[in-house]
């Protein structure tokens, strides 16, 4: 029994380097398609602020820096007017000419507090379209006109994009936090948008005109969510309109003190995919090969075990490389070295995501209903 299971093991192993090879032809053809750059559309930029995250100056000048041919503007909120992020974000107003304002101090509306701070921004913004960008952002010049631009075309309600890993700085946890986006979330997400079977809408960058928000109750019916760019995507899709994935690829600059804050943060984003899609969760089990070839061999050590091992080390290290290649980083033997130990971590996240419980998010403790609602039981540690 223990050689058949192990067999099982190796078979699924396989189907999932297979699946990483697909992933890195689905990223680099994604990564190749030239992004839009017409038209310019005015644009009101929504970024909600909590801290003076690591690289927070670097991503709000990245911001304010976009090369958009159209008038736009930056809104930056927080709910606390002491927030240790609006510093940063008044010096960089101040070395900007963009037209940019702070909104602070307005009341929290729901338990999710990112969104009620996005109501608070829209109601403050000026133009048609609105573009929702997390603060841990960093935005290459062109991205902004290439997140507006299809809304120009009739049927499309809602813009998102892709987004790859940057570390913060150099621990260890931050830099396994960033290649967990590059070898795991962004090339299985490439491929599942290929495939159209993905149907996502990726919270990082959402661009939508006012009218569509309108159309939709406007951010209040996504308070009490947890999944909240998931909802938003599919409230627009309710309206019959497509959400579509820009090429651009902007970068998620990550910052870990230490294992639990890492693990914490990964957990939760596996129970919020697990609750909003268990079928796909499950199947997320081919996206750890490693893990189950390594069961294999230990079940049923042999030649054949073994030469599967080798065959899903080669397609992990294949897609790492093409992950690299199409991102333009700067890859090598020091940074595939991480490989083995960021896919079984990757594998214990989904492993622990399967199982029913809270999650954390910032200070708080939240249990989560089957609907994806969030209601707080305690404060974080």
């Amino acid at each position: 029994m223990t050689f058949y299971f192990a067999l099982l093991l190796l078979l699924v192993s396989l189907a999932g380097a297979a699946q990483a090879l697909l992933a890195r032809r689905a990223l680099r053809r994604l990564a190749a398609t030239p992004p839009p750059l017409a038209p310019a559309l005015p644009a009101s930029l929504l970024k909600p602020l909590h801290g003076d995250e690591p690289g927070l100056a670097a991503n709000l000048a990245a911001c304010l820096a976009q090369r958009h041919a159209a008038p736009f503007e930056a809104i930056f909120g927080a709910a606390d007017p002491g927030d240790a992020a609006l510093p940063v974000a008044a010096a960089a107003m101040a070395a900007s000419a963009t037209p940019a304002r702070i909104i602070s101090g307005g009341a929290v509306l729901g338990a999710n507090r990112k969104v009620s701070q996005l109501v608070h921004l829209g109601a403050a913004a000026t133009h048609g379209a609105l573009v929702i960008s997390d603060a841990d952002m960093r935005c290459p010049p062109h991205w902004l006109t290439a997140v507006t631009a299809p809304l120009a075309e009739p049927g499309i309600g809602l813009v998102t994009c892709l987004y790859h890993g940057e570390p913060a700085n150099g621990a260890a946890w931050s830099r396994l936090a960033a290649l967990g986006i590059d070898w795991h979330f962004l090339p299985n997400a490439a491929l599942g948008e290929a495939m159209g079977q993905a149907e996502g809408c990726y919270g990082a960058t959402m661009a939508l005109s006012r009218e569509t928000l309108d159309r939709i109750g406007g951010f209040e019916p996504l308070l009490p969510l947890l999944a909240d760019d998931h909802a938003l995507g599919a409230a627009v899709r309710g309206l019959g309109l497509k959400v579509v994935v820009s090429p651009v690829i902007p970068a998620h600059v990550m910052s870990e003190k230490n294992f639990s804050s890492l693990w914490n943060h990964e957990v939760r984003w596996a129970r919020t995919v697990r609750l909003l899609n268990p079928a796909g969760y499950a199947g997320l089990a081919l996206t750890h090969p490693l893990a189950w070839a390594l069961l294999a061999l230990a079940l049923a050590p042999g030649a054949v075990t073994l030469a599967g091992l080798a065959l899903v080390l080669a397609a992990r290290l294949a897609l790492a490389q093409g992950v690299d290649a199409a991102l333009g980083v700067a890859g090598g033997w020091r940074r595939w070295a991480w490989l083995p130990a960021r896919d079984l971590l990757s594998a214990a996240v989904w492993l622990a995501g399967l199982r029913r419980g809270g999650v954390v998010w910032g200070a708080g403790r939240y249990r989560l209903g089957a609907d994806g609602r969030m209601v707080e039981t305690g404060r974080a540690p």
